[in-house]
């Protein structure tokens, strides 16, 4: 397998939208005020100005960013404050998370990725990577928990758990480390997953980029 790099945009379609509507109403309001007083030449020149600030400022805050690289050895996260990195053959299993109870399951915007040993994603893992992931994912932990049929936690025991941590390597882990291995083992209990990949980190549909992270690993394999 070549690799990948994944670019994805800060602006959806929605947004191209929105802006699109901006544009034309800020046409029909200076066309209506201003209509009496300019030429139409000068009110062109108006809309075109309008226009070419709107293009430049989608521009600026849709600049793309590389998410992820994926090669014949190992899929990365990039972002502006860090990243993770974890081998092909260390990742056990790769999906949809689901959330329910009694044979119910409704779909969650994450992808779920279940590791064979923390070892290494936890000591190479960027620490402020591992703050957001503490940060952002928690809500799949509370509401884990909300849905169990037999809670075995309290909320306030697990959020952020830091007691130490032992690798399979024998390595005791402490501080933010051992608060990630924790909640990766939490997540794995409750959830079936140690972390979660959010939809909005991706350039294409959910279930497309687990077929593409799936095809990556069994290339690997």
């Amino acid at each position: 397998m070549g690799t990948l790099h994944i670019h994805t945009e800060k602006l959806t379609t929605i947004h191209y939208v929105w802006l699109a509507l901006i544009f034309i109403t800020l046409c029909f309001t200076f066309l209506s005020y201003f209509n009496t007083h300019l030429s139409r030449v000068s009110l062109l020149i108006i809309m075109v100005l309008l226009g070419s600030i709107l293009l430049l400022a989608t521009r600026y805050f849709n600049t793309s960013t590389m998410s992820f690289t994926l090669t014949f050895m190992h899929c990365q996260f990039h972002s502006h404050y860090g990243g993770w990195t974890t081998t092909w053959h260390n990742i056990a299993h790769i999906d949809h998370a689901t959330l329910g109870s009694q044979g119910w399951h409704s779909s969650l915007p994450w992808i779920g990725i279940r590791l064979k040993s923390y070892d290494h994603f936890i000591q190479t893992i960027c620490p402020r990577v591992a703050s957001r992931i503490l940060l952002e994912q928690r809500i799949l932990l509370v509401m884990a928990l909300k849905h169990s049929d037999s809670p075995n936690y309290q909320l306030e025991d697990i959020l952020f758990d830091d007691s130490p941590f032992i690798t399979q390597n024998g390595e005791q882990l402490l501080g933010l480390q051992a608060m990630l291995a924790n909640r990766m083992r939490y997540n794995r209990e409750l959830l079936g997953f140690d972390f979660f990949i959010a939809d909005d980190a991706l350039d294409r549909p959910i279930n497309d980029f687990i077929g593409l992270l799936r095809h990556y690993k069994a290339a690997a394999a």
